[in-house]
């Protein structure tokens, strides 16, 4: 009997060790260099076909129409900085990849925007993976302009929400309107700035 419980107990603490080891193996981050790291969701090695991929999202992104947007600097999501000037009334969407209101909303205002030529109308991403931003907005068929906001410095700047999605109207540098909801529609979109300004 004595035989048969040391021999379970020695049983139990090797099914324990392999179940750290596999453990400790899952956790530890995956190095892109490393072609024995886990897999993607393809099932291949992650590495440069992935780094490839990303940037080719991040270059079919369009331009930015300046260096930022109410007031602040920020780097374009994908595209570069094209020197225009922005018209007297900028209209900014707040949104992240992982948002489900910012996905259902994103195509009204790029309706918006094409159809608003009198303003200029831009997003900024408010997260730090730039890479989902772009492949969202390319998955969508989005070719309103995005800013990359990493940090968060457009809302820290603006005392914005910490949530998103959140649209902001400016009439040159001012702030006139903050909007904290979704919208299903461009004419939606025109009628709350309209009523902002």
């Amino acid at each position: 009997m004595r035989k048969q419980v040391w021999g379970s107990v020695a049983a139990l603490a090797a099914v324990t060790v392999l179940v750290v080891v596999a453990a400790v193996g899952l956790l530890r981050p995956a190095d892109p260099a490393d072609p024995g790291g886990p897999a993607n969701s393809a099932g291949q090695a992650t590495g440069n076909s992935e780094t490839t991929h990303q940037e080719a999202q991040m270059q079919e992104r369009p331009d930015c129409p300046g260096p930022g947007v109410g007031g602040v600097d920020l780097p374009c999501l994908g595209g570069e900085d094209s020197g225009q000037n922005p018209q007297d009334i900028t209209v900014v969407n707040v949104w992240a990849w992982w948002c489900e209101p910012c996905r259902e909303e994103l195509p009204a205002f790029d309706e918006f925007a094409r159809t608003h030529p009198d303003y200029t109308v831009v997003g900024v991403h408010a997260d730090t993976n730039a890479a989902n931003g772009a492949a969202l907005l390319n998955e969508l068929g989005i070719q309103m302009p995005s800013y990359q906001d990493s940090e968060n410095v457009f809302a820290g700047a603006h005392g914005l929400p910490g949530v998103v999605p959140v649209t902001v109207v400016f009439r040159g540098e001012e702030k006139v309107g903050v909007m904290g909801k979704g919208f299903s529609s461009s004419s939606e979109i025109a009628r709350a700035v309209e009523e902002v300004l």
